[in-house]
């Protein structure tokens, strides 16, 4: 053994409260547990974009009545509330497709599955799902 391989410690036993904390999880490793978050996000939040979908083209009085949910709210739910929704609904769509792009090259290509690779391409994931995200949120927003 090295004089190095010594010296690094081994986590056999995590502690939830003590090591989680100092633990630094390289980009890969974000992007995929966001990639299983935003497809929950997408997937808790269906029923919210079917009477989306469904409302915004059963006729122009419900997509009245839609564009005007983002405006007015909907019940006790301000409108700005509503905006946020989406606005994770967006994110995690543009980061889980991006992402699925992403696994999908790793698969096809098998000389792409490296250490440089993995943590380029999940640096560019997450730049490219946050760099859209703030481009269309500003949009929904309305700050162009």
């Amino acid at each position: 053994m090295t004089e190095l391989a010594k010296k690094r410690p081994e986590f056999r036993n995590i502690n939830a409260f003590k090591d989680l904390t100092t633990y630094r999880l390289p980009p890969a490793g974000w992007v995929s547990i966001l990639h299983r978050a935003s497809g929950l996000i997408m997937f808790l939040l269906l029923p919210f974009i079917i009477w989306m979908f469904d409302t915004s083209v059963s006729s122009e009085i419900s997509f009245g009545k839609f564009k005007a949910a983002f405006i007015a709210g909907i019940g006790f739910v301000p409108g700005w509330f509503l905006k946020l929704v989406v606005l994770a609904l967006i994110w995690a769509y543009l980061h889980h497709f991006i992402a699925g792009l992403r696994h999908l090259w790793m698969d096809v290509s098998h000389s792409a599955v490296n250490k440089q690779f993995g943590k380029s391409s999940a640096v560019f994931v997450l730049a490219v799902s946050i760099g859209l995200t703030l481009v269309l949120g500003a949009k929904l927003f309305g700050l162009y």
